[in-house]
């Protein structure tokens, strides 16, 4: 995973500069919102012009200049109007362009992350990157170019103005520019730096907000109520501290921003009010003076503060870019292929998790013939499911090699080699979508309903889906939880039947059920088992009792192998796991 340096002024400006490459597809629409944002900040100056005429026509007394001077403020003010719109509007058009590609673009990248990154990484921080960081980004390349482009504009057209006016006095303005300077150097390292925290910060709640939602049985059930209600509020007083910090570097940045350039007014204003000026120069034309240096404030100080949003969108941007240079699955294989006999080899292999120094798997040999049945049994821990998990390639070996139908797994394509294979496990996954689409998901999408209703009638799941209020249209809630544990599970057993792959994983998929689902899902299982590769993962000796081969194993080797029958014979492992009880075996 990239990791960036958050303290080199270097880098916060190459993410910057990276970020603004999402303008480009919207560059346009963005010139558009630029030139409104531009005729409004140029229009301005025109202002305390117009003010200068009114103090001219009340000197003198000229009746005549109410049939200009009206439609004059008239005009400024509805053209202005028009400008402010063309460029909130255009604004607004690619401010959500670039949300949805980003967004897009972080979503797509988690589907194609290796499995480690989800084992390593809470859920709350990937859907805080999809969430809050997209958004402090947004904020930096469209609301923060907003302000600068229209006060930019007006700072620029008001200097001129006074500069024209009289450059001497104007000469205070620029005395004052380093102090500025350093004060939104100064503010912006603060704001990047506490911004950084507050994403991580903002991670932990939605992790600790989601865990209680998902866990919220074993919550109710083990009284963990003020456990939780107290997690969310220690992460929630994480957050308004670091709030806080943002807020009272902001709050004091603007007083301070404003005393500078009241420095520079009040230098102004001393010189405007000396005898010379005051003979020099026309009640009108100091008034129009004093105006445009009075309204200079207001832009110069929006245009400071947008520093601070530019540098949490920097570090918004860098916890979006760590993912989207995270290297994905790796996925360098070539060949493809239609359907698989089904012939699983697996030799000499070795394996440890990444970034552990642990090995799991230790030699592990086994020849498994097309449409046989092997049965992995140990006790939890021993690696039967990290063996199951190297089959579709969840995660990549280093030592020995698995070969399916004689070729080595790594050189098909991930999306070909999956589709030799149907899972099923205990953790029934299921979406908030209807009873048909969670049979048909995937590249099974599409699939004739008369297939979707074949392979739930195999699973013995109609029973139950014609008692829905809307059979196989029936929207099931997340992760299914209107149906029971036994429903979810066929409906897995219905989606792995609808796959027809040449090889079945099984893992533990009858744990946990009670003796009638057992018996209807085992029935479902012996359907989806037929003529196929098959291997199981279970605890329960009805589940592996006829398995063509029974695998032992012990921290991460296979100890002992046979039939149910020859592995008793041996009284070894097996037996003694066999006397105990099969439900020690996890």
């Amino acid at each position: 995973m990239k990791k960036t340096d958050s303290a080199h002024p270097e880098s916060n400006l190459q993410d910057y500069l990276r970020l603004l490459r999402y303008l480009k597809p919207v560059l346009p629409l963005f010139a558009i919102s630029g030139l409104g944002f531009i005729a409004f900040g140029f229009l301005q100056p025109l202002l305390p012009e117009l003010l200068k005429h009114i103090v001219t026509a009340i000197e003198q007394k000229d009746v005549e200049a109410r049939w200009t001077l009206p439609w004059m403020a008239v005009g400024i003010f509805a053209v202005q109007g028009v400008a402010s719109f063309i460029g909130n509007y255009f604004m607004a058009r690619v401010s959500g362009t670039i949300v949805r590609t980003l967004q897009k673009e972080v979503f797509d990248k988690l589907t194609v992350l290796p499995a480690s990154y989800f084992d390593t990484t809470p859920t709350g921080q990937s859907i805080a990157r999809i969430t809050s960081s997209v958004g402090m980004v947004t904020a930096a390349i469209t609301n923060s170019i907003v302000v600068v482009i229209r006060e930019g504009t007006i700072v620029i057209g008001m200097l001129a103005y006074v500069f024209y006016q009289n450059w001497q006095l104007s000469l205070a303005f620029v005395a004052i520019a380093p102090a500025i300077g350093l004060l939104v150097r100064y503010v912006g390292k603060r704001f990047h730096k506490i911004s950084h925290k507050m994403q991580d910060v903002a991670g932990d709640t939605l992790q600790v907000a989601s865990e209680m939602i998902r866990g919220y049985r074993v919550m109710r059930s083990f009284g963990g109520e003020a456990y939780e209600k107290q997690r969310f509020a220690d992460a929630c007083a994480r957050s308004f501290v670091l709030h806080m910090k943002m807020q009272k570097i902001a709050a004091l940045n603007t007083p301070t921003m404003q005393l500078i350039v009241s420095f520079a007014i009040a230098a102004i204003l001393f010189m405007v009010l000396s005898p010379a000026m005051l003979a020099q120069y026309s009640t009108a034309d100091l008034v129009a003076y004093i105006t445009a240096v009075a309204m200079l404030p207001k832009p110069i100080r929006q245009l400071s503060e947008t520093n601070g949003a530019i540098q949490k969108g920097i570090a918004g941007a860098q916890k979006i870019f760590e993912i989207l240079d995270m290297q994905a699955e790796n996925d360098t294989g070539t060949l493809t292929c239609d359907r698989a006999a089904g012939v699983v080899s697996v030799r000499q292999l070795a394996f440890r998790y990444p970034n552990t120094t642990d090995t799991v798997l230790h030699d592990i040999d086994v020849e498994i013939p097309a449409g046989k049945t092997v049965a992995l049994v140990g006790r939890s821990g021993s690696g039967k499911s990290t063996l199951a998990s190297l089959l579709p390639r969840f995660y990549d070996y280093d030592t020995g090699e698995i070969l399916l139908d004689g070729v080595p797994v790594k050189d098909y394509t991930l999306a070909s080699l999956r589709r030799q294979m149907a899972l099923v496990t205990q953790h029934v996954v299921l979406f908030n979508d209807t009873v048909a689409n969670n049979i048909a998901y995937g590249d099974l999408a599409g699939a004739p309903r008369e297939q979707i209703l074949a392979a739930a009638e195999a699973a013995n799941a109609m029973e139950f889906i014609d008692k829905l209020p809307q059979g196989l249209d029936t929207v099931i809630g997340e992760n299914g939880l209107q149906l029971s544990g036994g429903q979810r599970q066929r409906l897995a057993i219905a989606r792995a039947l609808l796959r027809d792959a040449p090889v079945l994983i099984l893992d533990e998929a009858t744990s946990a059920l009670d003796n009638e689902s057992e018996a209807k899902i085992q029935q479902a299982l012996e359907r989806v088992m037929e003529n196929r590769t098959t291997i199981v993962i279970a605890h329960r000796l009805s589940t592996i009792e006829n398995a063509d081969l029974i695998l032992v194993m012990d921290k991460g080797r296979i100890v002992e192998r046979g039939t149910h029958g020859e592995l008793l014979a041996l009284d070894g492992h097996y037996a003694r796991l066999h006397r105990s009880g099969f439900d020690e075996i996890g």
